[in-house]
């Protein structure tokens, strides 16, 4: 079986909300814990937390401290798939601040690649959004594009064609928390289907 590992991209300021969103805690949890606990059991092995603005214990996680973390999401891309190790045949890549993205969104997309996909994004209402799944094949070509506060987005247009679109719907909802009200909006609220 090929080795998938887990990114969480979990290093920014979150400056709408007044604190990093890697401390912010939903039902009790910090949502970088919350979302390393939801790309292992969606089946990633190792799971790699990218870590700025702030610090916060992961367990059963490798955090990793980006430096860069303010000039935005692309310099946390890089340093997250910069350390992963080379066991790892592909990633699949979530945002700490969705916190409604369930282990099974992750598990397709592993699934996916277990059939052979090289890129796979889940969709909702048919709209590509995170997490999303990358092959070592493409790890280069997508950390030279991720600039600024830009992920994978630029490789994923480039390389549509590539993409295995996996919907999500039904276990996962792709809501981001950027401001206390969306925190207060998703508290006690878990994945549909979970």
């Amino acid at each position: 079986m090929p080795a998938v590992a887990g990114l969480l991209l979990a290093a920014g300021s979150g400056s709408r909300l007044g604190t990093p969103k890697a401390l912010l805690e939903l039902d009790g949890e910090p949502l970088a814990v919350r979302g390393a606990r939801t790309l292992r059991e969606g089946g990633c092995d190792p799971v790699v937390v990218v870590l700025g603005a702030a610090d916060v214990p992961v367990p059963g996680a490798l955090t990793v401290h980006n430096p860069d973390w303010a000039t935005g999401m692309g310099s946390s891309l890089r340093a997250g798939l910069a350390a992963l190790p080379a066991r790892a045949e592909a990633v699949v890549v979530a945002l700490a601040d969705q916190p409604l993205v369930g282990p099974e969104a992750v598990r397709r997309l592993v699934a996916a690649r277990r059939s052979g996909a090289t890129v796979a994004v889940a969709t909702y209402g048919g709209r590509r959004r995170n997490p999303v799944l990358i092959a070592r094949e493409h790890f280069a070509e997508v950390a030279e594009l991720a600039v600024g506060d830009v992920g994978a987005r630029p490789f994923l247009r480039r390389h549509a064609a590539l993409v295995t679109e996996v919907p999500c719907d039904d276990v996962a909802d792709p809501a981001d928390i950027d401001t206390a009200e969306d925190l207060a909006r998703l508290a006690g609220r878990t994945a549909p289907g979970a």
